[in-house]
């Protein structure tokens, strides 16, 4: 399904998982960029340390402390609470599959200090897109899948959902010395340097 169409959709149903998938609009503006980074670094590009830093500090901040965090913290044990169990199913497959986002994460970071030390990118372009595809199938199955069972299951305590993952992504981001508009600014100034650089 398009992005607009899920957008549309997304604010009619306005649901439970609201927090969680205003984040995914995030992650797909990071996505594009990384993807073109990639292509920089394939065409001989020379991308420098605080670029990569921003990308690393929203891969390991941003998507795994604050918004895996909050899905494990918040919304798994409610959903665990209605029926859905932990060590099977959509929270199994989702546990994992955050798990191998954090590590394509932390192989972005190793990856982009050897290539700063040795400018070989290869293998940062590899895990760039490793990444990449990665989080952009796990979106694909949060939006459509994860969070369409969440919000059906969840009814009944709606109170709760729709407060509680607000208030961990405060708490969160606080612990980190970082605010919601950081992120929002970093992916919007990412997108637009790596964009210019690309012209």
């Amino acid at each position: 399904m398009p992005m607009l169409l899920f957008w549309v959709l997304h604010k009619i149903c306005m649901s439970w998982t609201e927090s969680l998938r205003d984040d995914h609009f995030l992650f797909e503006k990071m996505m594009r960029a990384l993807n073109l980074t990639a292509e920089l670094l394939k065409a001989g590009s020379s991308i420098t340390a605080p670029f990569l830093e921003q990308a690393i500090d929203f891969a390991k901040n941003f998507t795994n402390v604050c918004h895996h965090g909050r899905e494990e913290d918040s919304i798994f044990p409610v959903l665990e609470e209605g029926g859905m169990p932990r060590k099977g199913g959509p929270i199994r497959r989702m546990l994992f599959e955050n798990g191998m986002t954090r590590q394509h994460a932390e192989n972005m970071e190793a990856f982009a200090r050897e290539y700063l030390r040795t400018d070989k990118p290869e293998q940062l372009i590899a895990d760039i897109q490793a990444y990449t595809d990665h989080v952009s199938q796990h979106l694909t199955k949060e939006n459509f899948g994860l969070f369409v069972m969440t919000d059906m299951m969840l009814k009944a305590k709606a109170e709760q959902v729709s407060k509680e993952p607000p208030e961990t992504e405060e708490a969160k981001l606080s612990a980190l010395g970082k605010a919601r508009r950081h992120y929002e600014q970093l992916a919007e100034s990412y997108d637009t340097g790596v964009r210019k650089q690309a012209q």
